[in-house]
């Protein structure tokens, strides 16, 4: 679908000008267009993370949907009781998510989410995934890649960045999917599906964040469209354990002269000014091998 038409489908705002979130936030920019893609019937459940700032301060707010604020660990509990209260009312047409960020569902919320996941909840959980904890001034988390600066890894991080969506699709849940958010039409169209699915649903949004990057602002589309471009993210989803290659990153697969040199995304951040040129030809290579199995994966089912 194209941008035109889904302004003509959706044509409501629901993240309202004039919040509190920083300049060029990749969170924001997601969240509007998830909202787009479920509409005013949603009830938002967000964990302690940036969305609990830019939401706003009582009694106003930026979000113009129901926005409940819990404890980080708490996201998947509460999404749980809220679904279980809106089933016995007899509720039928109000989606419920949780929206979160990469340390409350990579660290300290991933026990509540592997169990809503195990119940198979009835809700669609969102990581919005900057790479760190960045709402209480860049932290590393479970999520941070490997070299990044934070202030708790000032040398860059040693180790590699958890691979969340995987370990939710080990969970055998009917939808899992990545998307970015600087592909808005691929986060619409993926929200859009999670919304008439079933069970527990989880898709994970890699949105750049320019304080914690390390980035002027203007540029937080491009460097998620450099992260998709040269690999070092991929888009795709996975229904019914089925894995299926989105189109941006099944471009650079088909077409590799189009795709993007690990070391331009690299470059492009302050974060990863510690990492090295030698450093930078190994994620070169592992990101090479890495999208060569995805090519065997593509249309198969992920798991036995």
């Amino acid at each position: 679908m194209s941008a035109k038409k889904v302004f003509q489908e959706a044509p409501e705002e629901y993240v309202l000008p004039g919040n509190s979130a920083c300049q060029g936030c990749g969170s924001t920019l997601a969240l509007r267009w998830v909202l787009k893609a479920l509409g005013k019937k949603t009830v938002i459940v967000n964990p302690a993370s940036c969305g609990c700032v830019y939401v706003g301060l009582y009694p106003r707010t930026a979000i113009s949907v129901p926005y409940i604020q819990v404890a980080f660990a708490a996201g998947p509990a509460a999404a749980s009781g809220i679904v279980g209260g809106l089933e016995a009312r007899g509720e039928k047409d109000v989606t419920v998510i949780c929206w979160a960020g990469d340390g409350g569902t990579a660290d300290i919320g991933v026990s509540s989410l592997s169990g809503s996941a195990e119940r198979n909840t009835n809700y669609i959980y969102f990581c919005y995934d900057n790479e760190a904890y960045m709402n209480t001034g860049t932290q590393r988390s479970g999520s941070t890649p490997a070299g990044a600066w934070t202030t708790t890894t000032p040398m860059g991080k040693k180790e590699g960045k958890k691979d969340m969506a995987l370990i939710m699709a080990a969970h055998r849940i009917p939808y899992v999917a990545t998307s970015c958010s600087s592909y808005p039409l691929d986060l619409y169209d993926k929200t859009k599906k999670a919304k008439i699915i079933k069970g527990t649903r989880y898709i994970h949004i890699l949105t750049p964040c320019p304080p914690g990057w390390r980035f002027d602002t203007e540029l937080t589309v491009k460097i998620g469209r450099l992260a998709v471009q040269s690999g070092m993210w991929l888009l795709y989803e996975i229904e019914n354990g089925v894995f299926h290659l989105s189109a941006p990153s099944r471009k650079i697969l088909e077409n590799p002269e189009k795709r993007v040199s690990v070391r331009d995304y690299i470059k492009a951040q302050g974060r990863f000014r510690v990492v090295r040129e030698d450093e930078i030809k190994r994620l070169q290579e592992t990101i090479d091998e890495k999208l060569e199995k995805v090519a065997e994966l593509d249309g198969k089912p992920l798991f036995f």
